[in-house]
């Protein structure tokens, strides 16, 4: 990309990220013309309500509890996906690292598939024990797995990955075995497998929110860390990185923000794997532009997805997942091919 675009690149992905909404947000069964649609969004403005009162209130009632609730949400599974696998990446300076690369994903589908094959009913904050069981099944799985990476007050990153892989190998068989067992909740697990938005509310958008603060604020205080740190582990070092607390506020930022996103709406692929790179390609490796756009990339994703999902065979809802891998295998094969170089120089 030229110098322009690379130092726009950031407040361009806002613009489009923002045209993209209004789309989602006038777009479904219902359709919403643009310009009411921007009339609901400033009524709520103080001092404003008089002024769009002529906004039909069904049109109203769609917009501020049905999809914008869904639309915001959509951005915070987007960009916690998209800025935790751009951390895994540059932190196994790997490009095939996602966000499930050390079992979250596993540990995540074991919490929520327990929770609906027991039947247990629970709330917390609004929230049922479905997202719950998940968020606190993948936060465990990456304890484990960091406790069986470490080694004395060192983790090395190629532990970190064998463990992720053979905790997540053992978890998945664990899902596997609870849905044999299933019986009649067997629809209800494999839908949340495959990932989705549908009624969520802003009960969801509120719980996620600190989270996503905390977790993107981590990774952008260690982005410079992380630059240094695609030299080597030695090299950063040398040059005065604080290597292994680096790679634990890394790996808690990252893992945070993966078991929120996983929480809420289920297992979806490809949206860390591939933002990451395409971004990378765009803008090149340094992780002080690339985890903020990153971030917006992953939201515009998702957004655009789940627009997909409810309308490409209205009035049937596509699981989320399936439309993220449908469009992104292809696409991650298509980059693959036509840039074969190195993604970390």
């Amino acid at each position: 990309m030229p110098d322009f675009g690379k130092r726009f690149a950031i407040p361009i992905l806002i613009l489009a990220l923002f045209l993209v909404s209004l789309v989602f947000l006038g777009t479904g069964a219902v359709q919403i013309p643009l310009k009411t649609t921007i009339k609901i969004l400033f009524s709520q403005l103080p001092g404003t309500q008089e002024r769009f009162s002529d906004v039909p209130p069904t049109f109203r009632e769609i917009i501020w509890f049905i999809r914008l609730p869904r639309l915001v949400l959509a951005m915070v599974v987007g960009v916690c996906l998209a800025v935790a696998g751009t951390i895994f990446q540059g932190l196994f300076r790997n490009p095939m690292a996602d966000p499930y690369v050390i079992g979250a994903s596993s540990g995540a589908a074991l919490g929520a598939t327990a929770s609906m094959v027991l039947a247990v009913s629970w709330t917390w904050m609004g929230l049922g024990s479905v997202p719950l069981a998940a968020f606190l099944g993948a936060l465990v799985t990456v304890i484990v797995v960091y406790n069986l990476a470490r080694v004395g007050n060192v983790i090395p990153v190629q532990n970190l990955l064998l463990a992720g892989i053979a905790v997540s190998a053992f978890l998945s068989s664990l899902v596997s075995l609870l849905m044999y067992f299933s019986d009649d909740r067997l629809h209800a697990v494999v839908y949340w497998l495959m990932g989705g938005l549908s009624g969520r509310s802003w009960d969801y958008v509120m719980w996620s929110l600190p989270y996503l603060v905390v977790g993107v604020g981590l990774a952008i205080y260690c982005a410079r860390d992380l630059n240094v740190m695609l030299l080597g582990e030695e090299a950063a070092e040398h040059l005065g990185v604080e290597v292994e607390t680096s790679k634990r506020i890394l790996l808690v930022a990252a893992s945070v923000l993966t078991a929120i996103a996983v929480a809420a709406s289920g297992i979806i692929g490809f949206v860390g794997l591939i933002v990451p790179h395409v971004v990378r390609i765009l803008i090149g490796p340094d992780h002080w532009k690339l985890i903020p756009a990153a971030g917006v990339a992953g939201a515009i994703l998702v957004v655009l997805a789940d627009l997909a999902a409810r309308t490409l065979l209205a009035p049937v809802e596509i699981p989320l997942g399936v439309v993220t891998s449908l469009f992104g295998a292809p696409f991650f094969i298509y980059l693959l091919r036509r840039h074969r170089r190195t993604y970390f120089s």
